[in-house]
C-alpha cells in the first residue's frame, strides 16, 4: 500500500530507508521544539501554548506536503519568522501578537491564491541554474554557521564579530565541553560517511549525545539550568503536559480575536488598528521572507535531491508551494509565527529519503512530540550540530557545478553564496543574487539572457531596500 500510494519503487527508496530519513529530519529540526516557545513567550504569547502549536503545525504542514507533493521537506514555523515578529512586530513596533499573528495568517491566505495561480512557479523557473547551484551551496554554509554559534563553537567577539570558542576559561564544564562534544560528533559522523555507513548522520546525533550523557555521569559536563545548559538524561515525567494544552486553549484561535489587536501606543484597537498601513506593511514583509525562504529552501533540498529536471524546474512544486501556505494560515490559528518548509529536510534527503513517506514519519514525530515533549527536549542542540555542519558540507558542493570561467554567471552566483550566512538571511542572499545577475548581464550586453521576471524582482528588491 504505501509503496504504490508513495511511489517507492519508482523513486528507487524503500519504507526502511524512508523511515530513517524521516526520523533523522526529525532529529534535525527538534531544536525548534524549545526555541520557538522561548522566542514567542517574549512578544507575550503562552510558552506551553506556543509549543503545542509549534507541533501542531509541524504536523499538519508536513502531511500537507507529504500528501500534496509527495516530497520528503518537513515544515515547521521558520526561526528567522519567529525573531521578526518578536523582535520586529510587537516589540519593536509596538502592536500585540494577536495583531501579528493576523498578518500571518492573511500572508497565508495570499501565498495560496498565487500559489494556485502559475505567478510562484515562474518567479521558481525563472531563476537561473548558476544561482539555483549558488542558493543550495549558500545555505549549506549558512545551516553549518547556525550550527556552529548554537554548539558555541563560534562565539562573539567584539574586535572581529565572531570568534572561536575558548577551552581555557572557567565554562569548561557547560560551554567548553559542549562545542567539544560537537566537534568530537562531527568527526565521528564524517568518519562513518567515509566508510559508507547508511544512516551516518542519525546515529552521529545518538552517538553524540550518548557521550554528552557519560560526560555528564563523569562530571566533565556540569548543568547548569540558569545559564541555559541542563541535563542530557531523557526524563519519563510528563508534568507540564496538560498546562501546556490549558495555554494552547488561550492561543487557538486568538488570531481572529478583534479585541486582541492592539498598539501600545495607539487608541485604535480591532478593524481600525487593521486598516491602517502597518498592517499591509507587516504583512508583505512577512509575505516577502516567507516566499523567498520557502523558494531558496525548495531549491537547495531539491538540488541535493536530484528532483529538479533538466531545465531546472521542479515538476508538483505547485503541490508543494500550497502545503506551505496553507501551513502558515493554520499554524497562525494554532498560536505560531509563520510556517515554512525547513532546509533540515536536506538531512533526511542525504540518508536517502526521496518521497512523501519520509515527510510522514517527520510529522508523526512532532505529533508524538507533544507528549513525549520531555524525552524529545532532551536531545541537546551540540548533539545536532554535526548533522547539520556535515549537511553543510553536502550542499555546498554545488558550488562545483557552476561555470566559473563565465563572469556573468559566477559572480551573482558568489555574492549569493557570501551573502546568506553574512547577512543571516538566505532571502537577502537570494535578492543580492539576482539583483547583480540583471544588473551585472544588462550592463555587459547579455540582456537577452535575463528572464523579464527576473526585472521586476530586480525593481521590487530594489523598492524592499530603498522603502523598507
Amino acid at each position: 500500500m504505501l509503496n504504490k500510494l508513495f511511489k517507492l519503487d519508482e523513486n528507487k527508496t524503500s519504507v526502511k530507508t524512508e523511515l530513517v530519513a524521516g526520523l533523522t529530519t526529525f532529529m534535525t529540526m527538534a531544536y525548534i521544539l524549545a526555541v520557538n516557545p522561548n522566542i514567542l513567550s517574549i512578544a507575550g504569547i503562552p510558552r506551553g501554548g506556543v509549543f503545542v502549536a509549534t507541533c501542531l503545525a509541524a504536523f499538519v504542514g508536513t502531511v500537507l506536503m507529504a500528501c500534496m507533493s509527495n516530497y520528503p521537506f518537513a515544515l515547521a514555523p521558520g526561526m528567522g519568522l519567529n525573531a521578526f515578529m518578536t523582535f520586529g512586530v510587537c516589540l519593536g513596533m509596538g502592536y500585540s501578537w494577536q495583531f501579528a499573528l493576523l498578518a500571518v495568517f492573511v500572508e497565508g491566505l495570499i501565498f495560496l491564491a498565487l500559489s494556485l495561480t502559475p505567478v510562484r512557479e515562474a518567479i521558481f523557473n525563472c531563476i537561473p541554474f548558476s544561482l539555483k547551484k549558488a542558493v543550495a551551496a549558500g545555505i549549506g554554509l549558512f545551516i553549518c554557521f547556525i550550527a556552529l554559534q548554537t554548539s558555541k563553537i563560534i562565539v562573539n567577539n567584539d574586535a572581529v564579530l565572531v570568534g572561536l570558542v575558548s577551552f581555557k576559561n572557567a565554562a569548561f564544564h557547560t560551554q567548553g565541553i559542549c562545542a567539544l562534544l560537537a566537534i568530537i560528533g562531527t568527526f565521528l559522523t564524517g568518519v562513518m560517511m567515509t566508510k559508507g555507513v547508511k544512516g551516518a548522520i542519525l546515529y552521529g546525533i545518538f552517538l553524540t549525545w550518548g557521550l554528552g550523557m557519560v560526560c555528564q555521569a563523569t562530571g566533565l559536563y556540569v548543568p547548569d539550568a540558569a545559564a541555559g545548559y541542563f541535563s542530557l538524561y531523557p526524563s519519563l515525567t510528563f508534568d507540564g503536559i496538560s498546562n501546556s494544552f490549558k495555554e494552547f486553549g488561550t492561543t487557538v484561535g486568538a488570531v481572529f480575536d478583534p479585541a486582541g489587536w492592539t498598539h501600545k501606543g495607539d487608541a485604535k484597537v480591532g478593524w481600525d488598528l487593521v486598516k491602517g498601513l502597518d498592517f499591509f506593511v507587516v504583512m508583505f514583509a512577512f509575505f516577502f521572507v516567507d516566499l523567498f525562504d520557502t523558494l531558496g529552501t525548495l531549491i537547495g533540498v531539491s538540488m541535493k535531491g536530484c528532483f529538479l529536471t533538466k531545465e531546472g524546474k521542479l515538476p508538483r512544486i505547485s503541490g508543494a508551494l500550497c502545503a506551505d501556505a496553507i501551513a502558515t494560515s493554520v499554524g497562525a490559528v494554532f498560536g505560531t509565527s509563520t510556517t515554512t518548509t525547513y532546509v533540515e529536510s536536506a538531512s533526511g534527503v542525504m540518508v536517502g529519503g526521496r518521497t512523501g513517506l519520509t515527510a510522514l514519519t517527520t510529522a508523526f514525530l512532532f505529533l508524538a512530540a507533544i507528549v513525549f515533549a520531555p524525552i524529545f527536549l532532551a536531545v541537546p542542540g551540540f548533539a545536532t550540530t554535526p548533522a547539520l555542519i556535515i549537511v553543510g558540507y553536502l550542499m555546498l558542493s554545488s558550488i562545483a557545478e557552476i561555470d566559473f570561467k563565465d563572469p556573468s554567471e559566477s559572480i551573482p552566483a558568489f555574492l549569493t553564496v557570501a551573502i546568506m550566512p553574512f547577512s543571516y538571511s538566505i532571502s537577502d542572499g537570494i535578492m543580492a543574487g539576482i539583483i547583480s545577475y540583471t544588473f551585472i548581464n544588462l550592463l555587459s550586453g547579455k540582456a537577452k539572457k535575463v528572464h523579464p521576471i527576473m526585472y521586476i524582482l530586480t525593481v521590487l528588491f530594489i523598492a524592499k531596500y530603498a522603502f523598507m
